[in-house]
Parts: structure tokens; C-alpha cells; sequence
């Protein structure tokens, strides 16, 4: 069984969204705490009249406890159990496919497993820690890793350095094999390079991998602008699609070469394929009736809540000018990932920029996360990433 070194209590009423199996338990919701855990470690959490409520992982802040079981006390095999688990519903939802080797096997609190993000990239798994119960249980989880992808994954790389916040050391390092950089995967039938140790977060964005393969479904034959391009993920399914021209802007030179790089991986002609480092919005200036599609998706323009009135103004303004630059009977692909931006103010945000831009525009589909990035029904916060298709006349 998994050894528990302190109880929290919770003050009166305070227990009733985790009986309805919400993993977080907030420091304010907090009436004591018996035995002084350290953060990190295993403990129980029972109500005010001392009914058991859950198990989990403590960590000083406003988060104080990530429920990882509403029932019995987990034995040594929790991290067996929901890592296979979350293989069967990436099979489930066929998500692995000889097409695609690149997808996020734990999704934090979708999957059970909140604080944990686990990608693959074609045999290679990186772990990211989000809490530091989960970082000191780092090795218990690629051994389940390693026992439960059936060969799948022959390289674990940890990568936490910048997730833990201050005072936690917390080294990026191989947990299995040793890894060779860049890597290829393959993403429904696109090549990509995959740098995990110096690229963002784990070494690429999976989770606009769906939105992506509905882009190319409308790229045929059309000039395509993507901004924030990062390490040209839509750029190579819009060339794969047949679109005639496209141009990718990212601030960062490190991202463009990848990009490149990617464009040459895939044999495209980069005659058709333009990279620049630039300033999105320096860069959408003077290119008014340039483009038929421009993507929009930039990084979290706010993490916090304390963010999110600057932030608004950013997409604000940052749609806005996509708007007015795309040519008649544009497609504009419209994305925010920032965790505190609803969908509904998101939506309202863009409805500004269309009034700022004097077009008449039509919203197409709404789009999100795909099925290797659930949202647990118990905790909508999971639902991180919105995005739009307009139609801009």
C-alpha cells in the first residue's frame, strides 16, 4: 500500500465537489492538518465529521491536495493501473495509429493522474511534472510506463526543470535509455522533428494535432499564413494539403529552423514555403488581401487570472488585424490555449475584433483539444484549448 504521512481535514460543507470527484483540494478549504507532511508526500483527506474523502499528493500553495483516489487507500500499483488505462483509451479512441506515433499518453486530471503530463514521440516518452508528489514518484511512473507500452517505448526523458516552481530541484534526465535529438515522429502521415530537451514544453504541441488535419482538409489551392508557427506543425499539413503558397512567422530563430527543417523532412519545395522571424503583428502590417487562410495560434497570452484583462486586449487586437489583412471570402483559424479564458470569453473577444474590423464574419466550427487530451466531465478547468473557424466575407 502506498505509505500516508498526514491527514487533512476539511471544514464543514467543504468536502462536496471532491465527493463529486473534483481532484483539487484548496488550501482555503483546509480546517487542520494532523502530522505535518512534507510536500510531496501521500495523505488522506477526510470531512469535518472525519469520513474518509480521498488520497493524494500535498504541496503547500492554493492547490494543497491532488486527489489521485476517491476510495480505497491506492496500493503500490496505482501508476500500473492508470498508465495502462490510459493505453487503452488512446487505443479506444484510435489515437496510435501506424499514421501517428506522436500523442499525450496522461493528461493530468483526465486521465486520473492529476500534476502528470506523459507525450510520446515514436518509442520516446517524456514526463513532465506539474506537482512534486508526482516528480518524487518520477521513477514509479516510467516503470509503469516502460511495463505497460508493451515495447512501445524504449526512452524515458524527465523534463521538470521549469514546471516546479522555485526552491524545488528537479534535474532533466534520462529515467530510461538515452535519447538522440531531433527525433522523427510521425503525425497522420506528416513528419515531424521533436526536440524534447530544448524545445517547449515536451518538444512539440500534440494537442492541435486534430485541427491541423482539418486545416488541410480546406488548404487546396490556397496562400496560407501561419503565425506563431512554432515548429511549423499547420505550415506541413497546408503544403501536404496542396496549398499554393505558405508563410510561416514565429519571434523565436530556433523555432524557424525547426521549421524548415521539417518543411526539407516532408520534401516539400521551399520555393511554395517562406519562414520569417518576426513580430506577428509587425509582420500582419502591410499584408491586407495577401492571404485566403491565416492560423492564428499564439501561446497563452495569459496564465493567470491576474493576466487575463491584458490578455483579452491581446487577442483582441491580434484578431482584429488578421481580420482586416485576409482577403475576401477568407478562412481565419483562431486559437487560445490560456487555461483562465473561457470559451465564452474567448468567443465574445473575437466578436470585438470583428466589430473593430468592419467584415461581415461567419463562425464555421468551434474546435478544440483532441481525444489523447480528455477533460474529466468533474473538472471542465481541463478544458484548456479553444479555437474557431471564421469565415470572413
Amino acid at each position: 500500500m502506498i505509505e500516508l504521512t498526514g491527514t487533512i481535514y476539511l471544514k464543514a460543507g467543504r468536502e462536496a465537489s471532491a465527493r463529486r470527484f473534483h481532484p483539487w483540494i484548496f488550501s482555503g478549504a483546509i480546517q487542520s492538518i494532523e502530522n505535518n507532511p512534507a510536500e510531496g508526500d501521500w495523505v488522506e483527506v477526510k470531512d469535518s465529521k472525519k469520513q474518509p474523502v480521498g488520497f493524494g499528493h500535498y504541496q503547500k500553495g492554493t492547490i494543497s491536495v491532488r486527489l489521485l483516489s476517491f476510495s480505497s487507500l491506492p496500493n503500490k500499483n496505482i501508476y500500473l493501473e492508470k498508465i495502462e488505462a490510459a493505453f487503452t483509451l488512446r487505443s479506444i479512441s484510435k489515437v496510435i495509429t501506424e499514421k501517428t506515433n506522436g500523442y499525450r499518453l496522461v493528461h493530468g486530471e483526465g486521465d486520473g493522474l492529476p500534476g502528470l503530463i506523459v507525450d510520446i514521440y515514436n518509442g520516446v516518452a517524456v514526463i513532465q511534472a506539474h506537482s512534486i508528489g508526482m516528480h518524487r514518484d518520477r521513477h514509479r511512473i516510467a516503470e509503469a510506463i516502460q511495463e505497460k507500452s508493451a515495447g512501445l517505448v524504449h526512452t524515458i526523458y524527465y523534463k521538470s526543470q521549469n514546471t516546479l516552481g522555485v526552491g524545488t530541484p528537479a534535474e532533466n534526465e534520462y529515467l530510461l535509455g538515452l535519447g538522440a535529438v531531433p527525433h522523427v515522429m510521425i503525425e497522420h502521415g506528416n513528419k515531424f522533428f521533436v526536440d524534447w530537451e530544448e524545445g517547449q514544453k515536451t518538444g512539440f504541441f500534440l494537442d492541435q494535432r486534430e485541427n491541423r488535419k482539418r486545416l488541410a482538409e480546406m488548404a487546396e489551392g490556397a496562400t496560407v499564413l501561419n503565425t506563431f508557427s512554432y515548429t511549423g506543425g499547420f505550415s506541413v499539413y497546408a503544403l501536404a494539403a496542396g496549398a499554393t503558397l505558405v508563410h510561416s512567422v514565429d519571434a523565436s530563430e530556433k523555432a524557424v529552423d525547426l521549421t524548415k527543417k521539417n518543411i526539407e523532412l516532408n520534401g516539400f519545395d521551399p520555393q511554395h514555403h517562406a519562414c520569417t522571424v518576426a513580430d506577428t503583428f509587425d509582420f500582419l502590417k502591410d499584408k491586407k488581401d495577401t492571404y485566403d487562410m491565416i492560423i492564428l495560434d499564439p501561446p497563452a497570452f495569459a496564465k493567470h487570472k491576474d493576466a487575463r484583462h491584458q490578455a483579452m486586449k491581446g487577442y483582441q487586437r491580434l484578431n482584429a488585424e488578421a481580420m482586416r489583412a485576409i482577403k475576401p471570402n477568407g478562412i481565419i483559424f483562431t486559437f487560445s490555449c490560456s487555461q483562465v479564458v473561457d470559451k465564452q470569453l474567448f468567443y465574445d473577444t473575437v466578436v470585438s475584433s470583428a466589430i473593430q474590423a468592419g467584415r461581415e464574419i461567419k463562425v464555421l466550427q468551434h474546435l478544440g483539444q483532441p481525444a489523447d487530451h480528455p477533460v474529466s466531465i468533474f473538472h471542465p478547468e481541463g478544458e484548456y484549448l479553444k479555437g474557431l473557424i471564421l469565415f470572413v466575407k
